[in-house]
């Protein structure tokens, strides 16, 4: 380990290497023993968005998944972190409305979507995005429900001592077995809390995503309705050409996996109950697509021909302005193995 974590990826032009990134990887087996690792896995950082497939859960458990007749389609865009397409902000606007809200109730604050598509055509109409654009805004959605649901007042859902939240940071502690008192808490960009662990305390909680048999029954299940939404509809857990998405799309239905900003991504393999989580040093997305696919690789839990579908997320290629190809982003990840 060098400084900030160990060498993941390198990135090169003309077979020089210009920049490196570093980070840490933590690798856990089905009863959250360490089995593997890069740099420093009990690092503490945020889960960011990928703790949202966990925040859905009591929405689930609590019976307001049931009584508002979400869909498994709404279900897996309130775990995302959507590109604010068409399909992304219709769902959103169908989960307000089953509640009897609309996107005025959101306290997510607005962003440009992450599509450059929609971006392009809300400028050519002249209008600017709103709440539901928000990558965020269906899991607000959810919260809200919940609030409802639960007879809270939705005025101030994000706060952090409003039930809601303290509901999510007890669900935190309970998937990543860390004690409440002692995760650490910031803001997130959509004005929620938001949940520092190490990183292992991230990949236990992902191999209970993944592995549910040792979860109290209305939970497994509730955990169950979510991955399986997650697979069944991943472009609502990202969009168009995203990791996530496409990961979901071209690896059958062995993982459960989310993206967090920061370069944050955590993952479950829910065959051997495995979990998994990444965090690159700097922050930076590019890094992420070929530590993701590599760590798979290096596990065992891609195939030849997934790996192929996944090259360009794998080892993407760097291009000059006139679309030259002129260099490479390549993984280089070592895990060590633990005794």
């Amino acid at each position: 380990m060098v400084g900030f974590g160990d060498i993941l990826v390198e990135v090169s032009r003309s077979g020089v290497v210009e920049s490196r990134h570093y980070g840490s990887i933590a690798v856990v087996n089905r009863k959250g023993k360490l089995i593997a690792s890069a740099g420093d896995p009990e690092l503490v950082t945020f889960m960011r968005s990928a703790a949202k497939p966990i925040q859905a859960v009591p929405l689930v458990e609590s019976g307001a998944a049931d009584r508002f007749g979400f869909t498994p389609k709404e279900l897996a865009v309130m775990t995302g972190s959507h590109s604010g397409e068409d399909i992304h902000t219709e769902a959103v606007r169908s989960i307000l409305k089953k509640i009897g809200l609309d996107e005025n109730s959101l306290l997510c604050g607005i962003h440009q979507p992450f599509s450059k598509e929609v971006q392009s055509s809300l400028a050519l109409k002249g209008e600017k995005p709103g709440p539901v654009h928000n990558n965020c805004s269906g899991k607000h959605g959810a919260m809200l429900s919940l609030a409802v649901h639960l007879g809270y007042s939705i005025r101030n859902y994000t706060a952090l001592e409003h039930p809601v939240q303290q509901i999510m940071l007890e669900e935190i502690s309970y998937f990543t077995g860390v004690d409440k008192n002692r995760i650490r808490l910031g803001l997130d960009g959509c004005g929620v809390p938001v949940f520092g662990v190490s990183l292992l305390g991230m990949a236990s909680a992902f191999s209970k995503l993944a592995w549910m048999d040792g979860l109290p029954e209305a939970k497994k299940e509730a955990v169950g309705r979510i991955v399986r939404a997650m697979q069944d509809y991943p472009e609502m857990v990202a969009g168009s050409d995203r990791l996530c998405t496409e990961l979901f799309r071209n690896t059958g239905r062995k993982l459960v996996l989310k993206y967090g900003s920061e370069a944050v991504y955590c993952l479950g393999h829910l065959p051997s109950g495995v979990g998994i989580a990444i965090k690159v040093e700097d922050g930076s997305d590019r890094a992420l697509g070929p530590v993701v696919i590599e760590t798979l690789w290096k596990l065992g839990f891609l195939t030849y021909e997934e790996l192929v579908k996944l090259r360009h997320f794998h080892r993407p290629q760097i291009r000059n302005h006139r679309g030259d190809p002129v260099g490479e982003v390549r993984p280089v990840v070592k895990l060590k193995k633990e005794i």
